[in-house]
Formats: C-alpha cells, sequence, structure tokens
C-alpha cells in the first residue's frame, strides 16, 4: 500500500470473494434522539413510548436508516474502507431494533468487477441472532492506480 492511502483501507487489487468485516453497537436513546434531529424524522414511533405502545411494535423503535447507517460504517471504515463511494444499496427491513439492542452489522463481498472497480457486498444486521435487516450494496472501490 502507497504512503498516502488511509491506514486501514483494503484496495481493489487487494480484495476477494468471501471477505467480510463487521461491527457491533448498542444503539441508545441519544442515538435515536441524535439521528431524529439530523435527519429531520420526528415520527413519535422513535422518540416517544407512550405513543409507541400503541403501535405494532408496541414500544418504540430506532430509525430503519440509523440501523442501516451501520452498513455504511462497516464499509467507509473497514471494507474497502477510506476513499469508498456508494454507487447503490438494497434494504430490505425484517424486525425492529429498540433502544437498547445489540445491532450487529456485517458486510461479505460476493463479486468485484476490477475493471470498473466495483465490489458488491451482501449486507445484513441482526440482534441476538435476528435478522433485521438484509440487503445488497454496490461501492467504487479505492486503488492504488488512481491514488
Amino acid at each position: 500500500m502507497l504512503d498516502n492511502m488511509p491506514r486501514g483501507t483494503i484496495c481493489i487489487e487487494d480484495i476477494e470473494i468471501g471477505m467480510t468485516r463487521s461491527l457491533s453497537k448498542v444503539v441508545t436513546d441519544r442515538d435515536i434522539a441524535m439521528f431524529a434531529e439530523v435527519s429531520t424524522d420526528h415520527n413519535p414511533v422513535h422518540l416517544d413510548e407512550d405513543y409507541a405502545q400503541d403501535t405494532i411494535f408496541a414500544g418504540r423503535i430506532a430509525h430503519g436508516m440509523l440501523t442501516a447507517g451501520l452498513i455504511s460504517a462497516v464499509i467507509g471504515e473497514q471494507l474497502p474502507g477510506h476513499g469508498t463511494v456508494y454507487l447503490g444499496q438494497t434494504l430490505k427491513f425484517m424486525a425492529p431494533v429498540r433502544p437498547g439492542d445489540r445491532v450487529h452489522a456485517e458486510v461479505q463481498v460476493t463479486a468485484i468487477d476490477h475493471a470498473r472497480r466495483r465490489v458488491t457486498m451482501a449486507t445484513h444486521c441482526t440482534v441476538d441472532g435476528t435478522m433485521v435487516l438484509k440487503g445488497e450494496a454496490v461501492v467504487l472501490a479505492p486503488s492504488r492506480k488512481f491514488d
């Protein structure tokens, strides 16, 4: 890796099918409140316990996109890492994430187009082994040839 490539970045030339990276994070009330502020999504199902008790969730849940943001963190920080550009992401929300849940986010390389620097990855998040989100990401990976 060249000196000016960010530490921890995996260049397209070094990525292999099957590579995986992950992180785990406990979703806090503060995370949910901050996400509501940044996104301007103040839906009471996320912020008001009394309101949320009368929904199909029977309590507050985290924003789905907050959970999806953990996938972005794995991609942007680990695989491929700094310098990666998101090209697309599909998402299917399977189950709610609640305040206090530990979310495990994981990505796995499923396809590589070296000529176009495209990497396709299966993405998913779980809470206590239950799938809460799944999808697929396509990114433009950094390259030693273009640094």
